[in-house]
C-alpha cells in the first residue's frame, strides 16, 4: 500500500492523480482502467478540496493498494472536514436535459458508474471513502 497526504486544494488535484497513476503504472494497469480511475480520483479530490474544509483548508490522505489475488485496486480518501457521505445523495436524473436537472451530483454519479464498488464510513472524526476497481 502507498499513502500520500496532500493539502486539500484544487492546486493539488494533479498531484493526487499523478500519485495514483504512478502506482497503477507500477503493475502495468491497462490504459482503459487507468483512465477511469484517474477520472474518479480527479472528481473525489476536487470535491474534498472544494467542500470538506471550506472556507479553510486541511489535509486529504489517499491510500492506494492492489490486491493481486482479487485483481482489485482499492483507493481510500480520508479527510477531517465536514462530515459528508457522497453516496447518500440520490443520483441525478440523467434522462432530463441539463437545464431541467438539479445542479450537482453528476461527478459522483460518474464515479459510481466507473468504479466496481464504493462505500463510505465516518470513523474517528474522518470521512473515509473507498473506491474499488477490478482490473
Amino acid at each position: 500500500m502507498r499513502t500520500i497526504t496532500l493539502s486539500a486544494t484544487t492546486e493539488n488535484i494533479s498531484n493526487a492523480i499523478q500519485f495514483v497513476t504512478d502506482f497503477l503504472d507500477s503493475f502495468n494497469c491497462p490504459m482503459n482502467i487507468r483512465m477511469k480511475i484517474e477520472l474518479a480520483v480527479d472528481e473525489i479530490f476536487c470535491n474534498i478540496a472544494s467542500y470538506a474544509y471550506a472556507p479553510d483548508t486541511g489535509d486529504a490522505v489517499i491510500d492506494v493498494d492492489y490486491d493481486e489475488k482479487a485483481h482489485n485496486v482499492h483507493i481510500v480518501f480520508k479527510d477531517k472536514g465536514v462530515r459528508y457521505d457522497p453516496l447518500a445523495k440520490d443520483d441525478p436524473d440523467v434522462t432530463l436535459s441539463a437545464s431541467e436537472r438539479a445542479i450537482g451530483g453528476l461527478g459522483i454519479f460518474l464515479v459510481k458508474k466507473t468504479m466496481d464498488d464504493m462505500y463510505y464510513e465516518y470513523r474517528d472524526g474522518m470521512n473515509i471513502l473507498h473506491l474499488i476497481k477490478h482490473i
